[in-house]
């Protein structure tokens, strides 16, 4: 559980000296934080920086990124490239995620879409008879055992080291730009995760005998979870060093997602209810804390109704949703002090990852409230 002694602001006063009450959650978003946060990556990263749109599609998200120079975007559909087109017209757009309908390729090329990642001979051959125009770059996504990520990506997409060499050379003798990507997995807390994938780009470039225009590093950034903003430097020099082991250097690309946006944001919910060990709280695994039923909480802090922090004993508790489903719970239990009430507030820190695209309104709940703050 976050401690005070951190010093991060109790985002709850703002709600007193903005003049506001709420039953539902409320997301706090401090804008300067996020700035900073895209800073860091504009000047300690070696290439260019984009953002993967799905980790948080909001539009005021997508337009102080691009006011402030992020020239491209990561899009996973249709409906995402409509989205950038119209915030951030002109942007570049990166297609990467690797499987995609004949009628989802049509929709890309039509939008002018600049970079193609596939992982299957099947997908590639898919892009090639839909006209997949000569200025286009591919990049072949490769997938490793690699560890360090809060849950594996490899699983879904990517392809091995061998079917990598293959599509390389056929995306070659195609004559379109050849290009590479990975993705580490979620929340890595590894730099060397990116040097390991970095190692074997390397080797596969030049088994293939393929100079490599461009090398997408993904994302995987960590963000704070703990309270603390990661020092991300360690990452930027483990990703800088990596250049050393090619032949022709590509230039980098990453596309940070959760690093990116999550520690500009807070979460506070409200406890309904308490009976014993069991607190039901008012979002659950349906709304804003969808993403915990696959990943640990972030820190978190307890206030009373009054905003005053609970600390003292714990006990362990089952936290429920407020919807009528009993499969509205995370997961296990979760320590939390043994005065928590009706009215308190929970409040959860690096929350401007995956809170908007993951919500639904199953009995009508999923709605939060959202207010802009100096700081947290």
């Amino acid at each position: 559980m976050l401690q005070e002694k951190i010093g991060i602001r109790n985002p709850l006063e703002w709600l007193g000296q903005l003049g506001k009450t709420s039953e539902g959650p409320v997301q706090f978003f401090a804008p300067a934080l996020l700035t900073a946060r895209h800073q860091v990556f504009r000047q300690g990263f070696p290439g260019e920086v984009t953002f993967a749109v799905k980790a948080n599609p909001a539009e005021f998200i997508l337009s102080q990124l691009a006011v402030e120079g992020m020239a491209g975007f990561d899009v996973a559909s249709p409906e995402e490239i409509a989205l950038v087109a119209r915030v951030c017209p002109g942007a570049r757009l990166h297609y990467h995620n690797p499987v995609r309908s004949r009628a989802e390729i049509a929709a890309g090329i039509a939008a002018d879409v600049a970079s193609w990642a596939v992982d299957d001979m099947g997908e590639w051959e898919k892009l090639l008879a839909a006209g997949l125009p000569a200025r286009a770059e591919v990049a072949v996504r490769l997938a490793l055992p690699v560890g360090g990520g809060a849950y594996h990506f490899g699983a879904k997409f990517g392809a091995t080291p061998e079917e990598a060499e293959a599509l390389l050379r056929t995306v070659a003798a195609a004559e379109r730009v050849t290009s590479m990507t990975f993705h580490v997995g979620t929340q890595c807390t590894d730099p060397r995760a990116w040097a390991i994938y970095m190692a074997e780009v390397a080797r596969i470039a030049q088994a293939v005998g393929v100079p490599l225009r461009r090398l997408n590093v993904g994302g995987g950034f960590p963000s704070g979870r703990d309270g603390d903003a990661v020092d991300l430097a360690p990452y930027f020099a483990v990703i800088r060093a990596g250049l050393a082991g090619f032949d022709h250097k590509p230039a980098l690309v990453c596309e940070p997602g959760r690093g990116m946006v999550a520690d500009a944001f807070a979460y506070a919910v409200r406890v309904k209810s308490r009976r014993g060990s069991r607190v039901y709280l008012c979002d659950g695994i349906y709304a804003g804390l969808a993403e915990f039923t696959s990943m640990p909480l972030p820190a978190y802090a307890v206030h009373d109704a009054q905003g005053t922090l609970r600390d003292g004993a714990a006990q362990p508790c089952v936290i429920y949703g407020p919807t009528c489903d009993s499969l509205d719970r995370l997961p296990g239990e979760v320590a939390l002090p043994a005065t928590i009430a009706e009215g308190d507030w929970i409040i959860f820190r690096a929350m401007g990852a995956y809170l908007y695209g993951m919500t639904t309104r199953f009995n009508g709940y999923g709605a939060w409230e959202t207010l802009r703050v100096p700081t947290l």
